[in-house]
């Protein structure tokens, strides 16, 4: 699948932009706050429904407008053309707070991906294994809502409940509720969290293949890549996920009481990184840890592609320059394999010439997008 055309209006620093994109990879080109990010930013959006940036939507409005509208006209040999929108409205304003249209329709965000899958690498997934759970947990959750069109909608009934439970333990310790009103939310945690976890689960299972190959295409003879999932309610014989989540809540409800807050749940779980069955964060260097990052973002690509025989775009933000030669290689030959990719830099001098030569470049300047050549 490709964008042929992208059109942005109120969105970050870009006030108005229409813009008409060839097959192939595109490079954006432009000193740093120019806009780079926020044009590959635009199209996550219109992919998820939700920026990879921010939770708050109104920081994607332009400073100024009401208002922030996107929308791409997608093309695929196996579903035709597709127009996706996406509209975001500040409070008050005539609009609704968010819109979603696909060829015209109200749609759900979840809708969005079916027309338009992407699959990102940005800076910060360079600390994918060694930095916070928190980033191993959106990345796996990303796939799996690419995956499961209800996970996006689970993961926020989820989200909620957490909150409103945390609230009301909070409230228990400090003697302003009962502990009898936590059955309530402990039932939304079980059903809404085991659901989340056998998702992740079948996620790194379908996962596994791709990633080991992607990893010994790039490291030949380092060793095999796995992802290994870390969970703080693990299933006893004979236990499903909601099950396990259900006993360890009891086995941990007199410590919550005590901490004010939920301490078992897939908000705490995390991924690990292994080779061979070593943990990556414990040795690796920087360049295995860039070629595991380098794999497993491969491998998100080949998974989302066996679903129907279409590639997803591949947006690239910045991330040459953290890669050594080699690594370029295979990247590039990669993107090469795709119908369209995006990478954006801020000089052509970090990208193999290969890469330079196949691809159309584009100079960002504040709130402009114009082709170079």
């Amino acid at each position: 699948m490709r964008v042929e055309r992208l059109t942005l209006v109120g969105f970050r620093s870009y006030v108005e932009l229409d813009v008409s994109f060839p097959a192939g990879p595109q490079i954006i080109v432009g000193r740093n706050a120019a806009g780079k990010t926020n044009l590959l930013e635009a199209i996550v959006v219109l992919s998820a429904g939700h920026s990879h940036r921010t939770i708050a939507d109104l920081d994607l409005i332009a400073w100024g407008s009401d208002f922030a509208r996107l929308e791409a006209t997608v093309s695929s040999a196996e579903r035709g053309d597709d127009v996706v929108e996406v509209v975001l409205a500040r409070p008050g304003s005539a609009a609704s707070r968010k819109r979603v249209r696909v060829n015209g329709v109200p749609r759900r965000p979840t809708a969005l991906f079916e027309a338009l899958r992407a699959v990102l690498f940005a800076p910060e997934d360079m600390l994918l294994v060694v930095g916070s759970p928190s980033l191993r947990r959106t990345v796996l959750d990303t796939l799996v809502a690419q995956r499961e069109p209800e996970a996006a909608a689970r993961l926020a009934t989820y989200a909620r409940a957490l909150q409103q439970r945390n609230n009301l333990l909070r409230r228990i310790r400090e003697g302003q509720a009962r502990p009898d009103e936590l059955p309530y939310w402990d039932d939304t945690i079980v059903t809404e969290g085991g659901r989340i976890v056998a998702w992740r689960l079948a996620a790194l299972e379908a996962l596994a293949d791709p990633l080991g190959a992607a990893h010994a295409e790039i490291a030949p003879g380092e060793g095999r890549l796995t992802l290994r999932y870390v969970t703080n309610a693990p299933m006893a014989h004979g236990e499903d996920p909601a099950a396990a989540l259900r006993r360890r809540l009891a086995d941990t409800s007199e410590k919550e009481l005590w901490n004010g807050t939920t301490l078992v749940g897939p908000h705490r779980d995390d991924l690990a990184f292994e080779l061979d069955g070593r943990d990556l964060a414990g040795f690796a260097s920087r360049g295995q840890q860039r070629t595991a990052i380098l794999a497993l973002k491969l491998a998100q690509l080949d998974l989302l592609a066996r679903r129907d025989g279409r590639p997803p775009l591949l947006l690239l933000d910045d991330v040459f320059s953290e890669l050594d030669p080699e690594r370029r290689a295979h990247l590039v030959r990669r993107i090469g394999e795709l119908p369209q990719a995006f990478i954006s830099t801020t000089t052509l001098d970090d990208l193999d010439p290969r890469l330079v030569a196949a691809s159309t470049a584009w100079r960002v300047e504040p709130g402009r997008l114009e082709r170079v050549g």
